[in-house]
């Protein structure tokens, strides 16, 4: 589970708009970005390229910023990236406040292996949970070690993180352990192929 303070940015506000401010904020290796929530005023900003890049990779990042000396702790909503170069274009910040809860999606981590000759199909990527602001877990951990076919896992089964509350419904089916298609094929060819024979079986006693 990261902590805010790990996300120390030196933040810059911006007074200057547009694509062509954009433009030049982005070829000197920094980040543009707005600042809202709780009522406040947006505030443009423009953050360290590098370290914001490096910071956000983790899902749900909590960044403890120093404003020219303001210091505001901010969760990133969104990131904008170039659909070719996946460099960040743009990103959203929501202002968040120590002990505040708020309900974020977070990534669902299978481990183990079900049992041999199964597979699994993930079903949710991520649940949405409430949270506190400044505590996001990185991950949902589910098992599915030993699980054999036919085996499913809804999210209200689903061990959370400390301090964290489900807001999916609970019969949110997150994953489903079953045979590859091709054996199950092969199991009903062979179920079907039995009933014409035992049929034919009959048939013949018949005549």
């Amino acid at each position: 589970m990261a902590d805010a303070t790990d996300n120390k940015l030196s933040v810059e506000k911006r007074t200057s708009f547009g694509k062509g401010a954009a433009r030049k904020i982005r070829a000197a290796d920094k980040i543009p970005a707005v600042l809202y929530g709780h009522g406040t005023d947006p505030v443009h900003l423009t953050l360290p390229g590098h370290e914001t890049m490096l910071i956000t990779r983790r899902a749900n990042s909590v960044l403890s910023l120093d404003i020219e000396g303001t210091h505001q702790l901010a969760l990133v909503k969104d990131i904008q990236r170039d659909p070719v170069r996946q460099i960040i274009e743009h990103i959203d910040l929501i202002v968040v406040r120590a002990g505040e809860r708020v309900e974020v999606e977070v990534p669902v981590h299978i481990e183990g292996e079900s049992f041999a000759g199964t597979i699994h199909i993930v079903e949710a990527n991520s649940l949405l949970l409430d949270v506190e602001a400044t505590h996001i877990p990185e991950r949902v951990v589910v098992s599915i070690e030993g699980l054999e076919d036919g085996a499913q896992i809804h999210a209200g089964a689903v061990e959370l993180p400390r301090g964290a509350k489900l807001v999916n419904d609970p019969e949110t089916l997150v994953v489903n352990v079953t045979l590859p298609r091709a054996e199950v094929a092969a199991s009903d060819e062979e179920e079907t192929a039995a009933e014409e024979a035992t049929e034919a079986a009959e048939d013949e006693s018949a005549e």
